[in-house]
């Protein structure tokens, strides 16, 4: 079955010409005829009456298919018109996998900065966990993903297919709530210790912290309260006084600077990372080779 013997039949049925269908569906009318033969053939049963020189007249099998052939192929029409515009939007779509910090922090401020490519199409942000927004760049799934580069961050892609670009630089700075007259409600280096508000594990930025304190001789005493997976929760457990947490400068400095929150230790406490946007080396879609010139540039 081809949908081109659907159209022809259809015209033929309309027509009732097999010389002005053929004409119509811009074929020669021995291509015409073979055409309807194979139609019937495939249907099992002549579709059209040929005797006589009047007008074709469809057999009751032709009438009871010819319903079912318009439906068929205006179906088939709409599928396809359909099918072409999607193709069309994803064409205009890119898909980007990270963080809900770095979602929040990052993205948004570098998506500020170039709005008007943006223009040109649709970015998506599906944030998940770093295992995750890998994985979904080697199933081919995103199109770029933004992580976090520290030494005790292992971003395992082959340097063969993928490459990256240095986006940004942050810190993550130990925050408590600051008192009326600005100095931290909790500090490093009382007699007692500091209610911790830690990050789970499964969270890159818990690692980073995790790993930061392990390696420090002078580490200061801690008092685990709280475990959350979310940096935007524990934003809010520091503004509520709940204890002290390590979260990025980036969404952290304007507390700081409005004196709601102040720092609870020094810059030694501090841990320092990369963010990263990585690719694969394959050529990407037009719109998303020009998202990544643009933050090239940046």
């Amino acid at each position: 079955m081809q949908l081109k013997w659907l159209e022809d039949f259809i015209a033929l049925a309309h027509e009732r010409s097999f010389t002005r269908a053929a004409e119509l569906r811009h074929v020669t009318h021995p291509a015409f005829g073979r055409r309807i033969r194979a139609l019937e053939a495939w249907a099992g049963t002549p579709l059209t009456e040929r005797e006589g020189g009047g007008p074709v007249r469809l057999t009751p099998a032709g009438q009871a298919f010819l319903e079912t052939a318009q439906q068929m192929a205006q179906g088939l029409a709409h599928s396809h018109e359909e099918l072409r515009a999607i193709a069309g939007r994803q064409a205009r779509t890119v898909t980007l996998a990270t963080g809900r910090t770095l979602a929040r922090t990052v993205v948004a401020d570098w998506l500020a900065r170039i709005q008007p490519v943006l223009e040109g199409g649709e970015l998506r942000v599906r944030t998940c966990a770093l295992a995750e927004s890998v994985a979904m760049i080697e199933r081919g799934e995103a199109d770029f993903t933004l992580a976090y580069h520290h030494t005790s961050l292992a971003v395992r892609l082959d340097a063969r297919q993928f490459t990256h670009l240095a986006l940004a630089t942050d810190r993550l700075v130990p925050v408590v709530r600051a008192r009326a007259g600005g100095a931290p409600l909790h500090h490093f280096g009382g007699t007692g210790a500091v209610p911790y508000l830690a990050y789970s594990h499964t969270l890159a930025l818990g690692r980073l912290v995790e790993d930061h304190l392990a390696h420090d001789p002078l580490a200061p005493r801690l008092a685990r309260v709280v475990e959350c997976d979310s940096a935007d929760a524990q934003h809010e457990y520091v503004l509520r006084g709940l204890g002290v947490a390590w979260l990025p400068w980036s969404m952290v400095h304007a507390d700081c600077q409005s004196g709601r929150l102040a720092l609870a230790g020094d810059e030694r406490m501090e841990v320092r990372f990369d963010v990263r946007m990585y690719r694969p080396k394959r050529r990407l879609s037009p719109w998303a080779e020009a998202l990544w010139g643009t933050l090239a540039r940046k």
